[in-house]
């Protein structure tokens, strides 16, 4: 069977929903910081720092991709292996590839076989398009059973 490759509409929306993720994310532990007196602006900085850094590499290795890939269906695989997720360090250098080079890192994606961005390169991963839906059902079984716990 050949593998589908994620599309640079699918990308950009997972990179979209991700994004505005980031920013709820952020400003309700900025909103739960707020109800403590005298929390200190590096405290505020380090959480940031934190979720901002870990977000992306986190999902991607334990889960093959973000939220944001999970609702625009693409995974994220190795380049040599189409079933192996990458492994953190690696999804670490891939978002650092991402973030450093930004919206650039994109301009490859249209131009080779298997829609590799630059930062796909560096960090020997694909991104593929997941027709059936698998990284949603695992995402969304995580959430059931956190709800399950409260």
């Amino acid at each position: 069977m050949q593998p589908t490759y994620a599309t640079l509409p699918d990308r950009v929306k997972a990179a979209v929903i991700d994004g505005l993720l980031l920013i709820v994310a952020m400003y309700g532990i900025s909103e739960i910081l707020n109800s403590f007196n005298n929390v200190p602006n590096y405290v505020r900085i380090i959480l940031a720092v934190l979720i901002f850094l870990i977000y992306d590499p986190f999902f991607t290795s334990f889960y093959g991709g973000t939220i944001g890939h999970s609702y625009s269906n693409i995974e994220v695989k190795k380049l040599s292996d189409y079933n192996t997720k990458i492994s953190f360090p690696i999804a670490l250098v891939l978002f650092l590839a991402k973030a450093g080079l930004g919206w650039l890192s994109l301009l490859t994606v249209a131009g080779n076989e298997k829609k590799l961005a630059i930062h796909d390169y560096l960090a020997q991963s694909v991104v593929l398009s997941n027709e059936d839906g698998q990284l949603v059902i695992e995402l969304k079984s995580i959430v059931q059973v956190n709800d399950k716990d409260r």
